[in-house]
């Protein structure tokens, strides 16, 4: 486009646009900032720049296009491209306007905005330049207690460390307990455990019972059993001291270093009730020691046969007694281990239910017969099950007991709808059949029928029952 060189010097030397000093209104360079949108042809040009309120005094000063002198002129007709736009006049600070954007300093040069508007290297922000006068009264320590517990009840970031005197750090905490406010209170505990002695705050906290439970709490929680043991012996909580300690086992990895640790612990103020429960611990762990060591010498000599079938899969050591039982009754079941282990206490329809799934599991069906065989003072024997006979065939067929065992204890059932639902279930139907013809059932044998093999001994059995002249059936 051909222009005449007055055309030329009026279209360098005029502009929409204003510079900037620092004389004018605020809303001012609020809209220079936004009118840098139109210096921009992309689209996505909107999320580069944002929309910000300064809240300092920047202004704007017009530059009229007869009132510059020839050497700005001649500077101004030097540009020849929009696209690599003039840099702005150079202020006294040594901050561009593109370094604002960018949230950095250029001193000695500036950056074009051309230049910063097309570097995606960094991310681009206003800066936020005038905050709220009360913000900075974070960085003076100028808070009271009760606007520091609101703070941090907030969320917000807070310094304790202003907080140097008892006086003020015991206020701080009566805040932070008046808040209700757990988390809040814990905050304020962990500054208090940091920067007083434990005869202070084990002091102070006595008095003060919520903030003492949090820190009960929270020393629970990390594991700091060495400061709980100090607090519970300060306040002659001797039942809570021994129960720490005891607790203090589960660290301990050598059984025989465990073994002896809980020894010290069966001297201890527990109540009658825990001190036989940490006896019955210690006897367990003795056992368990034993038996392990008997074991893993059996096991590498490969001379018991049930080792070599059945390899062990884990340690006894150290696990429950319940555990230890279905042990002894898996490995050890004629020997004095089971004998020791019925006589810890469990009671009978425990040790019925382990030694049975144990026995069931090797199949050896002649010491489940026995497990469930009593006497009475004549001589005579009878099957009795505290677990129930229902649970008894449940755990049989669990175990794929043969369909003689299992019937055999389906007729123990004493209930008849339980007793016909495990028959049918398990396809016990010398049980199915007997049981209906016990009740005269004539119609539920007929429907029992369609469920045999054709031609099968059930079905004979059936029609001879059915035939029969003998049963006065009831339907």
């Amino acid at each position: 486009m051909n222009r005449t060189k007055g055309d030329e010097e009026e279209y360098w030397n005029s502009s929409k646009f204003k510079a900037f000093t620092f004389d004018d209104e605020d809303d001012e360079l609020s809209q220079v900032v936004n009118s840098l949108r139109d210096f921009v042809d992309d689209d996505d040009a909107d999320d580069d720049l944002e929309r910000v309120s300064w809240s300092i005094s920047w202004s704007i000063k017009e530059t009229s296009s007869n009132s510059g002198s020839n050497h700005e002129r001649e500077q101004l007709k030097n540009r020849n491209s929009f696209s690599s736009y003039a840099q702005l006049p150079k202020p006294a600070s040594t901050y561009s306007l593109s370094s604002f954007f960018r949230g950095r300093t250029r001193p000695g040069s500036f950056q074009s905005l051309s230049d910063a508007l097309s570097d995606t290297s960094a991310k681009s922000y206003a800066p936020e330049l005038g905050r709220p006068k009360g913000e900075y009264r974070d960085y003076s320590n100028d808070w009271s207690p009760s606007d520091t517990v609101r703070r941090l009840r907030k969320g917000k970031v807070c310094s304790l460390e202003r907080f140097r005197s008892l006086q003020d750090k015991l206020q701080l905490l009566e805040e932070a307990v008046s808040m209700h406010d757990g988390n809040v209170i814990t905050a304020v505990l962990i500054f208090l455990k940091r920067t007083l002695s434990k005869e202070i705050l084990f002091r102070e906290l006595e008095v003060r019972q919520v903030a003492l439970r949090h820190l009960i709490h929270f020393l629970k929680e990390i594991g700091d059993q060495k400061l709980l043991l100090d607090l519970f012996r300060f306040l002659d909580r001797t039942e809570e001291l021994a129960l720490t300690h005891y607790r203090e086992h589960l660290n301990i990895q050598d059984p025989e270093k465990r073994k002896e640790f809980l020894k010290t612990c069966i001297g201890l103020p527990f109540s009658a009730e825990d001190s036989a429960h940490i006896q019955d611990h210690y006897t367990l762990l003795e056992r368990q020691i034993i038996i392990e060591a008997n074991d893993r010498h059996l096991e590498s000599a490969g001379q018991t046969e049930i080792f070599r079938k059945h390899p062990r899969k884990a340690s006894i050591l150290n696990m429950p007694l319940v555990t230890t039982l279905f042990y002894s009754c898996f490995y050890h079941y004629t020997e004095a281990e089971v004998q020791a282990e019925r006589e810890r206490k469990i009671p009978e329809k425990q040790y019925v239910l382990t030694a049975l799934a144990a026995r069931a599991k090797l199949r050896a069906w002649h010491d489940v017969d026995a497990l469930f065989t009593t006497k009475n003072w004549l001589g005579y024997t009878k099957k009795r099950a505290p677990i129930g006979f229902h649970r008894v065939v449940e755990i049989l067929h669990k175990n794929s007991a043969p369909v003689q065992i299992l019937q055999e204890y389906v007729n123990l059932v004493e209930d008849v709808d339980t007793k016909l639902n495990l028959a049918t279930k398990f396809k016990c139907h010398d049980v199915v059949i007997d049981t209906c013809r016990d009740l005269k059932d004539r119609q539920q044998l007929l429907v029992y029928r369609s469920k045999v093999d054709k031609g099968s001994a059930e079905e004979e059995k059936i029609d001879a029952i059915l035939n029969s002249s003998q049963i006065r059936w009831k339907n």
